[in-house]
């Protein structure tokens, strides 16, 4: 079969469990093939299709993320390496670094925390954005704790980076100017898609019945200096709430939205 012929079947087979089925084709067979998808797709046409592509499909039918399938995930200007320890990185969290960039304008964070670090996705980016920063990745599970630490080695920032088991705490530790945070917030009782359920952390997803418990604690333990800020991502309907707790512990907060013109980030910054 040729690669057309294997996209095109492969894409007709995802479209009942994908909104992106041919995008999710043509990674999965870049991946078989160990090439990137824009050289698939410049790519000879009759090239031999590898048998793990079929496994793949299969396992892409059964809603594993595609993320998960290949072992990695883009997010802002790097790749992750991703497994089901960690929380697949989202477009939708650029957010966070966007608002960073917009808050610091023309000079850099010193001192960058990670809280929930997870893939390290947040902090990693961070760092390569401004090469001068220096920071600290923190997570309740050493699993992905793992994942963060062998991203930081193979993006050749490990240097400036360190991972620590700790958990919402760590927020009050200070010495930081800017905290980014992306932390549960899905009520325990939402519908998630097959995709998130079955395959991503409860532990990353689930944050009480309100999706709002974690929150709680980290708005309360936060400490920044002056001209500092956290960048906090939030849930769609949940920016309101979130600036009150921020604002009940004494910062200023404003929202910033994604691409698709939701709230996203509520951003804290010390009260003058």
């Amino acid at each position: 079969m040729t690669v057309a012929q294997a996209l095109r079947e492969a894409a007709g087979a995802l479209s009942a469990v994908s909104d992106t089925p041919r995008l999710d084709a043509e990674l999965l067979l870049a991946d078989a093939l160990g090439v990137s998808r824009e050289a698939l797709l410049l790519g000879a046409p009759d090239t031999a299709v590898p048998p793990s592509f079929a496994e793949m499909v299969a396992r892409r039918r059964a809603h594993e993320p595609v993320a998960y399938i290949i072992g990695s995930r883009a997010f802002w200007t790097i790749e992750l390496a991703v497994s089901p320890a960690v929380l697949i990185p989202r477009p939708d969290s650029e957010t966070l670094i966007e608002a960073a960039l917009e808050h610091f304008r023309d000079r850099a964070p010193r001192r960058v925390l990670d809280l929930g670090t997870g893939s390290g996705a947040l902090l990693l980016a961070a760092l390569a954005q401004w090469p001068e920063a220096t920071g600290v990745g923190v997570d309740m599970s050493e699993a992905a704790l793992a994942v963060a630490r062998a991203n930081a080695e193979r993006l050749e920032l490990a240097a400036r980076a360190d991972f620590i088991h700790a958990g919402w705490e760590a927020a009050s530790s200070g010495g930081f100017d800017l905290v980014l945070c992306n932390p549960p917030y899905i009520g325990t009782g939402e519908q998630l898609p097959p995709e998130v359920a079955l395959h991503e952390p409860a532990s990353a997803l689930f944050a009480g019945k309100d999706g709002l418990d974690d929150y709680r604690r980290i708005a309360p333990a936060l400490k920044l200096p002056g001209g500092g800020a956290a960048c906090i991502e939030v849930g769609t309907t949940q920016a309101a709430q979130v600036q009150a707790l921020c604002e009940a512990a004494g910062f200023m907060t404003y929202v910033r939205r994604d691409l698709a013109g939701h709230d996203r980030c509520v951003v804290a910054t010390p009260s003058a």
